[in-house]
């Protein structure tokens, strides 16, 4: 099996970090954007996407700054959100860190733009 590829995409959002925080953070917030349904006990999280269930566990998180959620199923896969304020001009960016096989890098990128497209539209920004 091949290593996979960590790729790392960065959004401008205009919003606070304490919103944005909430809705990559929380089972609500991550089912309006990112998965059909989610649910929460404790650090693990069950994501559904038509129908199939994936579990992944909360293993970071910094309040309105970051989160991680590791893959149950995948050796030291995970994806993360950060969220970037620049001090001076008060501009607010999510970074997205994901991994992917080589090939799929250009499909797993449209993926992310799709979802955080529907994460801005929620958001209103």
């Amino acid at each position: 099996m091949s290593e996979k590829l960590k790729i790392q995409l960065e959004y401008p959002i205009n919003c606070s970090p304490k919103v944005l925080y909430n809705r990559l953070s929380t089972a609500s917030g991550l089912a309006e954007w990112f998965a059909d349904d989610v649910r929460v006990r404790g650090d693990s999280y069950s994501f559904v996407w038509e129908g199939a269930e994936q579990q992944a566990e909360r293993t970071l998180h910094k309040e309105d700054r970051l989160v991680r959620f590791n893959w149950l199923d995948e050796d030291d896969e995970y994806f993360e959100f950060r969220i970037n304020k620049d001090e001076l001009t008060g501009d607010v960016s999510l970074v997205v860190i994901d991994f992917t096989e080589d090939d799929e890098q250009d499909e797993t990128t449209s993926l992310w733009n799709s979802q955080i497209s529907d994460l801005k539209h929620i958001l209103g920004c």
